[in-house]
């Protein structure tokens, strides 16, 4: 098992990282290396996929459900707490090559930050490990150009 190397968007809600990341998947995928993503969802729980019979096993107190089909693997959990590390470990199964992680602003990984403006500005004292910071005024492809040239190595 290879150990993939680990990206973070981080920024304030409305920020534009998931926008970037699905930029940045893109530009990886295109590479052909093997991506994986984590989005922390900070705003309640997530929501179970409805009227599906998978959601329907979690609802009746399943504590996980997996799917599969056609190639595709959908997996639902339920756990109290998942920790950043846990979700890695999870996806570590699945062999990326890199792990971007949307959100966990908290966390030590070598980070992209976006600023929507001025405002923002207060998360560069704030986060560790910051490699790059995109704001309004700059071109994401660039920086995701620069990003991958880096994962690529």
């Amino acid at each position: 098992m290879v150990t993939p190397k680990i990206m973070q968007v981080v920024g304030y809600q409305n920020s534009g990282k998931t926008t970037f990341v699905t930029q940045l998947v893109q530009a990886l995928a295109e590479k052909d290396l093997n991506v994986a993503t984590i989005k922390h969802h900070g705003h309640g729980e997530p929501d179970v996929v409805s009227n599906k019979d998978s959601s329907r096993h979690i609802v009746s107190g399943a504590t996980a459900t997996i799917v599969e089909g056609e190639g595709m693997l959908l997996m639902q959990a339920k756990k109290l707490n998942w920790t950043l590390e846990e979700q890695i470990q999870v996806l570590t199964y699945m062999n990326p090559d890199v792990i971007i992680i949307e959100g966990h602003k908290k966390a030590n990984y070598p980070k992209v930050l976006l600023l929507r403006d001025e405002n923002d500005q207060n998360l560069i004292e704030q986060l560790s490990n910051i490699k790059y910071i995109v704001t309004k005024d700059d071109s994401n492809e660039v920086v995701i150009k620069e990003i991958v040239n880096k994962l690529i190595r």
